[in-house]
C-alpha cells in the first residue's frame, strides 16, 4: 500500500471553476479573484461582531507575500526587530530580513510547538515593533497574552496563519483577532489553490495599502484596465510588487472554499482516530489545548528514534515530513543574527524526535490504519 504525506482534495467543483475561468478568456486577476476575497472575507469574519465596512481580504500569490505586504503596511524599518518563533518555515523570518529588519526568535512550547509566550517579554527591547505568532499545525497560539503583551509595549501582532484555515480561539476565528494575519493556500494547505495566500484585516488604511502594493503600487484597482469597463490610465504611489493572484488560482479558492468545513471535519475525524491510539502508547502527538479548535493542517509526533522510522515508513511507502528545521540552525540566518543554540532548548529537542504523519481530507481509513500499524512497529 502506498500512502501519500499528502493528496489535495480536487473535485469536479474545482475542475468545473477552472474551466469556467479558461473559457471565460479571464485568467489572471480578475472577476473570480474579486469573489473569492469577498466569500472568504464572509467566512471569516461572519460570526464576528466587527462591523462589516472594517473586514477585509486580500487575495495575493502566497503566504510570503502576504507577510512581506503586510510588514510594509505597519511602516517596518531598517534596524526593526520582530519577534518570531524559531520552529517555522524559514519564510516567516525571510520577509523581516527584506527590509534589513532583525527577526528575534523566540523558543517554543514543548507540548504545542508554538511559541512560548512566556519568553516573549524578556525579548522586546526599544526596536520592537512586529510580535509575529505562527500558528503551528493549526492550532493558534496563545492569542490574548500575545495581544496584551502586544498592547502593553505598543506593538503589532501579525498572525502567520499558513496552517491556521480554519482554526479558533476561544470562539474567534483565526484571521479575526490580530492587526493583520495572512493565510496560506499552497498545494499541501487546508485550502488549496496550487500556489496562493489571502490577507485580513480591519484597519482600512493597511488594507489600502496592502492592495496597491500588491500591484506594482499602482493606486487603483486596475486589474480591469484591459477590459471595456475599465481605464487605461493609472498612477504608481508606491514601490510595490507583483503579488496579485490569478483567477485560475481563485477558481480554485472558490470551489475549496464551499468545501473548507467538510475537509475540516475529515481532518478532524483524522486526529481524533491517531490521538486514540498514540496518547495510549509510548508515542507523543502535539497536544491541543481545550479553549481552541485546530485546523490540523498537521498531525506531529514526537519518537525518540525520528530519523529511523521516517526510514522504515518510507520503504513501506508511507510519506512523513518534518516540521520544522529551526530557524536558528540555518547557516544563512545563524551567520547572519549569530543566533545561539542555548537559547532554543526546547525547539532543538522538538526538532530531534518530530515528525509530520499523512492527514489530508481523502485520507482513507485502511490508509490510515496502515499508517498507525507501521509507526506503533517501528517507533521508539
Amino acid at each position: 500500500m502506498q500512502v501519500p504525506f499528502h493528496k489535495p482534495y480536487i473535485a469536479e467543483e474545482e475542475i468545473e471553476q477552472v474551466v469556467d475561468s479558461l473559457k471565460s478568456g479571464w485568467v489572471t486577476m480578475g472577476p473570480k479573484t474579486i469573489e473569492f476575497e469577498n466569500q472568504f472575507k464572509n467566512y471569516i469574519f461572519g460570526n464576528s461582531s466587527i462591523p462589516q465596512e472594517k473586514q477585509f481580504a486580500i487575495a495575493v500569490n502566497s503566504c510570503t507575500a502576504a507577510l512581506h505586504l503586510a510588514l510594509k503596511a505597519i511602516d517596518l524599518k531598517q534596524g526593526d526587530e520582530v519577534i518570531l518563533p524559531t520552529n517555522t518555515f524559514v519564510a516567516t523570518a525571510e520577509v523581516v530580513t527584506y527590509f534589513k529588519a532583525i527577526p528575534v526568535l523566540c523558543d517554543i512550547e514543548e507540548s504545542t510547538h508554538n511559541m512560548d509566550v512566556s519568553k516573549i517579554e524578556d525579548l522586546i527591547t526599544e526596536k520592537t515593533r512586529v510580535i509575529l505568532p505562527v500558528h503551528f499545525g493549526g492550532q493558534p497560539c496563545d492569542m490574548n497574552e500575545i495581544m496584551e503583551i502586544a498592547r502593553n509595549h505598543h506593538l503589532y501582532v501579525i498572525e502567520d496563519a499558513a496552517h491556521a484555515l480554519p482554526a479558533k480561539y476561544r470562539g474567534k476565528t483565526i484571521g479575526t483577532i490580530g492587526d493583520i494575519t495572512c493565510f496560506s493556500f499552497y498545494a499541501t494547505k487546508t485550502l488549496c489553490t496550487g500556489e496562493g495566500g489571502m490577507i485580513t484585516t480591519t484597519n482600512e488604511e493597511f488594507a489600502k495599502r496592502m492592495k496597491i502594493n500588491r500591484l506594482h503600487g499602482i493606486n487603483r484597482d486596475a486589474w480591469d484596465r484591459y477590459t471595456l469597463k475599465g481605464d487605461w490610465y493609472y498612477e504608481v504611489v508606491d514601490n510595490g510588487h507583483k503579488y496579485n493572484t490569478t483567477d485560475i488560482n481563485s477558481a480554485l479558492g472558490l470551489a475549496q472554499l464551499k468545501k473548507i468545513e467538510w475537509m475540516w471535519q475529515r481532518r478532524l475525524e483524522i486526529a481524533k482516530k491517531y490521538n486514540d491510539v498514540f496518547l495510549k502508547s509510548r508515542i507523543k502527538p502535539v497536544i491541543v489545548k481545550n479553549d481552541r479548535e485546530s485546523a490540523w493542517h498537521l498531525y506531529v509526533i514526537k519518537v525518540n528514534n525520528r530519523d529511523e522510522l521516517i526510514k522504515k515508513l518510507k520503504e513501506d511507502g508511507i510519506g512523513t515530513s518534518v516540521h520544522f528545521i529551526p530557524v536558528h540552525k540555518h547557516p544563512y540566518y545563524k551567520n547572519a543574527f549569530g543566533y545561539d543554540e542555548k537559547n532554543f532548548p526546547v525547539a532543538n529537542s522538538v526538532f530531534e524526535k518530530c515528525v509530520s504523519l499523512p492527514i489530508y481530507p481523502g485520507m482513507k481509513s485502511d490508509e490510515q490504519d496502515f499508517v498507525i500499524e507501521r509507526v506503533l512497529k517501528y517507533a521508539r
